[in-house]
């Protein structure tokens, strides 16, 4: 058994139980997360956590909770694409921080009071700089979950249909840049998938196309740079979705 952080029943209270959660968590993933690990964790019997969290669920969305509150709040007196991008960019610091949170936000189906609050806050950062409601409500979904940090990267993963043959053994790491499949290995998914594959190999991109290759951090800050922009030129020409 673990050495426990806690000491004493009598010092738990949730918000002490979640951060225990959290560390948990940040130290060995969420798969492994369960009532039980987190009493060994803290030093007491399963059912003692109940008094604070009234079941798994109940905790995720309070680990949720924890992390939304680490979100830098808003700038004050600075333009709106400096606030929303530097909003988005401390939500994606958070999370990195906290790799299990994306897993996690994903496959909740409640909506806390601290989930709600921080969504209406970012709503307001552009209904309070002018935006119109319409607008809006266009752009949250065009952010989607850029909002918390995160987006699906383009090549997280070979897709199923490329087949175990090429998927599996013939993968390209457009993280760190360096690819790994043999000529023949090459030839295939060039015969298969070309387009693909030419983007995929792309670690070295030209200065005047991306500039710093596939790498995650600069790859998410373009796209977000990308569509600021175009809600920019949206808001300045006070665009509508009405149709005409």
């Amino acid at each position: 058994m673990m050495a426990g952080r806690g000491t004493s029943r009598t010092r738990l209270s949730r918000n002490a139980v979640l951060g225990a959660a959290v560390a948990l968590a940040d130290e060995q993933g969420v798969g492994g997360l369960s009532m039980r690990t987190l009493a060994e964790d803290l030093g007491v019997v399963p059912m003692a956590l109940y008094k604070h969290v009234s079941s798994k669920e109940d905790l995720l969305d309070g680990m949720v909770d924890m992390i939304v509150a680490e979100i830098d709040p808003p700038l004050e007196g600075q333009a709106w694409k400096t606030t929303v991008r530097s909003r988005i960019l401390s939500a994606r610091t958070v999370l990195q921080r906290h790799r299990w949170a994306r897993q996690v936000l994903e496959t909740r189906t409640t909506r806390t009071p601290a989930v709600l609050a921080y969504t209406d806050s970012f709503i307001g950062m552009f209904l309070d700089r002018g935006f119109s409601v319409d607008l809006t409500h266009h752009v949250m979904h065009a952010l989607g979950s850029r909002m918390w940090g995160f987006t699906q990267e383009l090549f997280d993963a070979p897709g199923p249909a490329a087949g175990p043959s090429v998927a599996e053994d013939a993968r390209v790491d457009t993280a760190s840049g360096s690819a790994q499949p043999d000529a023949a290995q090459l030839a295939e998914l060039a015969r298969r998938f070309p387009n693909v594959l030419r983007i995929a190999m792309a670690s070295a991109h030209d200065d005047g196309v991306v500039g710093r290759g596939c790498d995650d951090q600069y790859e998410f800050e373009f796209a977000l740079d990308l569509l600021l922009d175009g809600i920019e030129g949206l808001h300045a020409r006070g665009w509508t979705s009405a149709r005409t």
